[in-house]
């Protein structure tokens, strides 16, 4: 049957469609997320829908499904492993997101090279590189072995086929956005191909037990390009975090299937690739200034891994009428929330100082625990008064000033301890169930009139 092409309005959020434009999208509220792609129809009116199911199995009982151990391929990258839960699940599909030049391909390359020591069978699919330009970047990272095939191709027919004819144990896409699938009339990179490039990729994971990884380029608001729905499809959500001026890459999990997506990766870039940072505690504080007002070193869990980290602050009078607030780091309104505790609390008259808050090294950190370490940091500066050498405080702070309690509390205090250490200011409640450390001195507060007695 003949077709025609007519178009259909898709959200770029959440996937939703509809046959005209709307200022906002009805499935997700948001706003000027719609755009236009074309869509072909048979003459009879029906629309081509590509079909995406596996195999036809019958409904299981529940009681009947056997519980096994799903199988795991270590990565040679002991912090990729702790994001994925402990290794790469066979028929997993991961998505790996991040800003461009971040080091995505050069983490997925490094990937490879382990497990093809490994006799690991792998197929590289660039889209964006042609085979000479992944050879030089191959050649800083290291040899590799004749298990992994390289191959420059976007027309997604073609990838399928190849799949099926090499079958191999590992597939790397990068990236979605250049992929386009034949039975798709929309251009490569538009919703429409996003999606069903992500359909034909999933039944070849499913179906072949075929590990396959895939990379996709960010928006401006840091999320990845492309509806909503590709996040729902796949297994694995994983962004590659860091500034790009900065030496530190951090992996995140944001969605993982198998796992837990609190966990996180530290690399460091270096010229032959990425590096591992065993201990990232260590590497925040260094170049920690020593006998500086509003510096305070801070503990955040970030999964089952503390990290002290250093909450630098510093305030002024304001030249102006309005005070000028900034924070690096942080949450902005979290810190203007203690700054308003302090004032009515501790009757810290700071209401008409300029606050800027910073989280040295970069990192970003929005967990409750760092309260009192931004408190304490800021009553540093304000009265110029510097905080003695070696302590390392954490708790949350509430609207009455009181110091709540935090989980994980004896792991942050022996990852101090660890770090040489010597004083640790925490919430009283945690004191309380703490059992006895030796070479660190415990102090509990109550609330932050406590905490600046101890400053």
């Amino acid at each position: 049957m003949a077709t025609k092409i007519k178009t259909r309005f898709f959200c770029q959020e959440c996937g939703y469609e509809t046959a005209k434009w709307l200022g906002q999208c009805p499935g997700c509220k948001a706003w000027n997320s719609l755009v236009e792609e074309p869509v072909s129809v048979t003459a009879g009116g029906k629309e081509k829908k590509q079909v995406l199911s596996g195999v036809q199995s019958a409904p299981a009982v529940l009681n009947e499904i056997s519980m096994e151990e799903e199988r795991r391929t270590e990565t040679g990258m002991g912090e990729l492993d702790r994001v994925l839960g402990g290794g790469i699940v066979t028929g997993s599909l991961t998505l790996v997101g991040g800003d461009p030049g971040i080091g995505k391909s050069t983490l997925l390359l490094q990937m490879c090279r382990n497990l093809s020591l490994k006799k690991q069978h792998i197929l590289y699919v660039s889209g964006e590189e042609s085979l000479r330009q992944i050879k030089m970047r191959a050649m800083r990272i290291g040899d590799f072995s004749d298990t992994l095939e390289l191959f420059c191709e976007t027309n997604l027919n073609r990838i399928e086929e190849v799949i099926q004819q090499k079958k191999p144990q590992i597939v790397i896409i990068d990236s979605i956005q250049t992929m386009y699938n034949e039975a798709v009339s929309a251009a490569p990179g538009s919703v429409s191909q996003v999606r069903e490039s992500t359909g034909v990729l999933l039944r070849l994971a499913k179906g072949l037990g075929i590990s396959i990884f895939i990379v996709g380029h960010v928006t401006k608001e840091g999320t990845v390009a492309g509806p909503r729905v590709l996040e729902h499809m796949v297994d694995t959500v994983l962004y590659f975090e860091g500034d790009r001026h900065a030496s530190y890459r951090i992996l995140r999990g944001v969605k993982n299937r198998f796992g837990s997506t609190d966990e996180i990766g530290v690399f460091e870039m270096r010229q032959e690739g990425l590096t591992e940072v065993l201990n990232p505690s260590e590497f925040m504080l260094n170049g920690r200034p020593a006998g500086a007002s509003g510096s305070v070193v801070s503990c955040s869990m970030e999964g089952t891994r503390p990290m002290l980290t250093e909450i630098q602050a510093l305030v002024c009078h304001s030249n102006f009428g309005i005070p000028r607030r900034q924070t690096t780091g942080t949450d902005f309104n979290r810190v203007n929330l203690l700054m308003a505790v302090l004032e009515k609390r501790l009757g810290m008259q700071i209401g008409g100082c300029d606050a800027y808050v910073n989280l040295a090294g970069g990192i970003r950190i929005t967990e409750p625990a760092i309260d009192l370490g931004i408190v304490m940091a800021i009553m540093s500066s304000f009265k110029n008064s510097p905080v003695p050498e070696g302590v390392v405080a954490f708790g949350e702070v509430g609207l009455s000033g009181e110091v709540r309690a935090v989980s994980m509390a004896e792991q942050r205090v022996r990852e101090a301890q660890k770090l040489g250490f010597t004083t640790c200011i925490l919430p009283q409640v945690c004191l309380e169930k703490m059992p006895k450390i030796s070479g660190i001195r415990l102090v509990g507060v109550r609330s932050v009139a406590d905490a600046a007695r101890e400053l």
